[in-house]
C-alpha cells in the first residue's frame, strides 16, 4: 500500500515528514486553499529522496502556468483536482510525456465513478476524494462502498477524512485496484502542518495490517 501525504508547506515539517517512508508528497498549488504552498522555494524539496515523488496538486490550472510549476518544483507527479478536461490531459502528456498524472475525481454516488471512462487512457492513477463544495481537504469520507463500482484497470487513490480510526475498514478494502491512501487533515495540528508522531503510526499500522 502506497502512502501519499499531502498539503505540505512547512519546510521543517517536510524534512521531518522525509525521514519516513512516504511515497509521494503533495504541494497545492491552489492559491484558495489553506494549504497554499505561498513562497515555498523549490529547492526546499531537495530534502526529500527519489524513494518519495513530489506531486503538484492543481485546480484548474492554465495550462502555462502549470508546465512553469513543474519545471520549477522538478514535479514528478501532477494531481488534477478540479475539472480539467481530457484535452487538457492531452496537452500536458505532450509536452511532459514522461510525467505521472493523478486525475481526481469527487464521489458522492456511483454515477461519479463513472467519469473514470473519460480519463482511463489519459491518467496513471485515479484519486477518489469526497465530493463537498470545496476542491478538496473537507476531512469528510464518502461511502466506501462506492468503489466497487469501479471496474476500470488504473490503480487508485483513497482519500477524504483518512483517520487512525480507519485502518481496520481500509483492510476489508477487497478492491485489486486500491494502489495508495492519501493522508491529509486528519493528521494535521493545523492546515499545512502534519503531527509527524500521527504518520508514523499510521504507517506502522497499516503495513502491520496488509
Amino acid at each position: 500500500m502506497k502512502i501519499k501525504v499531502c498539503g505540505m508547506k512547512n519546510p521543517n515539517n517536510i524534512e521531518e515528514l522525509s525521514s519516513l517512508s512516504i511515497n509521494y508528497m503533495g504541494f497545492i498549488f491552489y492559491p484558495k486553499s489553506p494549504r497554499y504552498i505561498a513562497g515555498l522555494k523549490p529547492e526546499i524539496l531537495n530534502i526529500l529522496s527519489d524513494s518519495t515523488k513530489r506531486v503538484g496538486v492543481f485546480v484548474n490550472e492554465k495550462v502555462a502556468s502549470l508546465f512553469k510549476t513543474i519545471e520549477k518544483y522538478g514535479l514528478d507527479a501532477v494531481q488534477l483536482h478540479g475539472n480539467e478536461t481530457p484535452q487538457y490531459c492531452e496537452d500536458l502528456i505532450e509536452t511532459f510525456p514522461e510525467i505521472t498524472i493523478i486525475k481526481a475525481l469527487s464521489i458522492s454516488d456511483i454515477k461519479d465513478i463513472e467519469k473514470t471512462n473519460e480519463y482511463e487512457e489519459l491518467c496513471d492513477y485515479f484519486l477518489f476524494d469526497t465530493k463537498t463544495s470545496q476542491y478538496g481537504g473537507s476531512g469528510q469520507k464518502f461511502n466506501w462502498e462506492i468503489l466497487n463500482s469501479y471496474k476500470g484497470n488504473k490503480p487508485f487513490f483513497l482519500s477524504g477524512g483518512i483517520s487512525m480510526e480507519d485502518i481496520e475498514e481500509i483492510k476489508n478494502i477487497q478492491h485489486p485496484n486500491l494502489y495508495g491512501l492519501d493522508l491529509n487533515s486528519k493528521f494535521e495540528s493545523e492546515p499545512g502542518l502534519k503531527d509527524l508522531y500521527l504518520v508514523k503510526k499510521f504507517i506502522k499500522k497499516i503495513k502491520n495490517t496488509q
